[in-house]
C-alpha cells in the first residue's frame, strides 16, 4: 500500500511539472500579446517593446519559467518611466529591501492579476471556496440518490422500474447545463416566482443565499446524477448474476438481506471511482451552470481570466484543475484497492 502510494505521489509531482511547463509555455512564448492587452490595441510597436523589456519578457523563457516556478530568485529592475523597483517580486507599498527573493509557485506566490488588479492569492481561494460550496451541496445529493436509484434498478433487471429509472437517467443526462438551466429558471423564476434568477451570494439583494443556491444545484445534479445511476446500476446487475449470489439465495436468505449483506458492497467497487472522478467535474467543469446563474466561483473566474488573458489566472487556475483531477484519480485508485481485496492483496 506504501508503495503504491509513493508511486502515485512520484506521479503527481510529475504530472504537475509537465503541466506546469506546459501551461506556462502556451502563454509566454507569446510576450507581444500581453503587452498588448496592457497598453491597448492601440499602442505602437515601440511602446511594445520597451514595456516587454520593463517587465523582462524579452530573457530566455527557460529562465522566465524556473523563476515563476520559484527556484530561480525573482527578476527585479527599475521602471524606466518614474524609477521605481518593478518585477515579479516587488510589492505595491512594500519596501524594496523587504520584498521576498524566491517568489514563484512553490511558495504560494501566483502572480499579480490584470483583470482584477489584486494579487491572484486574493482571488483564486475565495472563488475555490464558493464552488467548494456548490459541489459539496451538489455532492450531497447527487451520491445518496445515484445509489438509491441505480441499486433499485440493477435488483430488477428488466422491469418497469428499472426501465423507467434507465430512461429518465438517460434523458437528464443528455439535456446540456444551459437548457436545463433556463428550463428550472422559466419555471421557478419566471413562472412562480419563488426562486432568484441568479446567485451572486450576496443577501443584500433581497434572496436568503440559501435559496440562491438550490437552482444551480439542482443543475448540476440532474446533469450528473443519470451518468452514475447508470453506473450503479450496470454493476448492480453484474453482480447479481454471480454464482455467490445464487448461492446465497438458494441457501434460503431474504432477498433483502441478500442484497445488503452479499451484492451491495461489491457493487459499489467500480462506481465508486467514477463518484469521486465526479469531484473534478463539480470543481472546475462547472462553467456553464456558474455563467448561467451569474454565480462567483472558480469555472467562472477561469473563463472570464480566459477571455481577457489574464496570465497568471489562467495559469494558476490551469494548475489547481490538474492537481485536483489527478488527486481524484489516486484517492479512487486507493479506495478501489480498499474495496476489492484481491487488488490489495497482490
Amino acid at each position: 500500500m506504501l508503495a503504491f502510494f509513493m508511486k502515485r505521489l512520484a506521479s503527481l509531482v510529475f504530472t504537475m511539472l509537465v503541466v506546469s511547463a506546459l501551461v506556462f509555455a502556451a502563454f509566454e512564448f507569446t510576450p507581444g500579446q500581453v503587452a498588448t492587452k496592457i497598453l491597448g490595441p492601440f499602442s505602437t510597436q515601440d511602446q511594445r517593446d520597451r514595456l516587454m523589456e520593463e517587465l523582462g519578457l524579452t530573457r530566455p523563457v527557460y529562465e522566465r519559467y524556473l523563476e515563476w516556478l520559484g527556484v530561480l530568485p525573482g527578476w527585479t529592475a527599475t521602471s524606466a518611466a518614474d524609477g521605481k523597483p518593478i518585477g515579479r517580486c516587488v510589492r505595491p507599498g512594500v519596501p524594496p529591501e523587504e520584498t521576498p527573493t524566491f517568489c514563484g509557485v512553490l511558495q504560494g506566490e501566483l502572480g499579480y492579476s490584470t483583470l482584477y488588479k489584486q494579487p491572484v492569492n486574493d482571488i483564486i481561494w475565495n472563488r475555490l471556496g464558493n464552488t467548494l460550496l456548490l459541489a459539496a451541496l451538489a455532492f450531497a445529493v447527487m451520491v445518496p440518490l445515484s445509489i438509491l436509484f441505480g441499486i433499485t434498478a440493477g435488483m430488477r433487471e428488466g422491469s418497469k422500474l428499472d426501465r423507467t429509472i434507465s430512461v429518465a437517467s438517460i434523458v437528464t443526462t443528455s439535456v446540456p447545463e444551459f437548457a436545463s438551466g433556463v428550463f428550472l429558471v422559466s419555471i421557478f423564476v419566471i413562472g412562480l416566482g419563488w426562486l432568484p434568477g441568479t446567485a451572486s451570494l450576496d443577501s443584500g439583494a433581497g434572496w436568503p443565499i440559501a435559496l440562491q443556491l438550490i437552482l444551480p444545484v439542482a443543475v448540476i445534479v440532474l446533469y450528473d446524477l443519470g451518468y452514475v445511476v447508470r453506473m450503479v446500476r450496470a454493476s448492480m446487475v453484474e453482480v447479481m448474476t454471480r454464482p455467490y449470489i445464487r448461492t446465497a439465495i438458494l441457501k434460503g436468505l431474504t432477498f433483502r438481506g441478500v442484497i445488503m449483506k452479499h451484492a451491495l458492497r461489491n457493487a459499489m467497487i467500480a462506481p465508486f471511482t467514477v463518484i469521486l472522478l465526479q469531484i473534478n467535474y463539480m470543481i472546475t467543469g462547472v462553467v456553464v451552470v456558474e455563467a448561467v446563474f451569474a454565480y462567483p466561483g472558480f469555472g467562472r473566474m477561469l473563463l472570464d481570466s480566459a477571455l481577457s488573458q489574464d496570465v497568471a489566472t489562467v495559469q494558476a487556475a490551469s494548475l489547481f484543475a490538474v492537481m485536483v483531477s489527478v488527486c481524484t484519480q489516486i484517492a479512487g485508485d486507493l479506495g478501489y484497492m480498499m474495496l476489492n481485496p484481491r487488488i490489495r492483496f497482490s
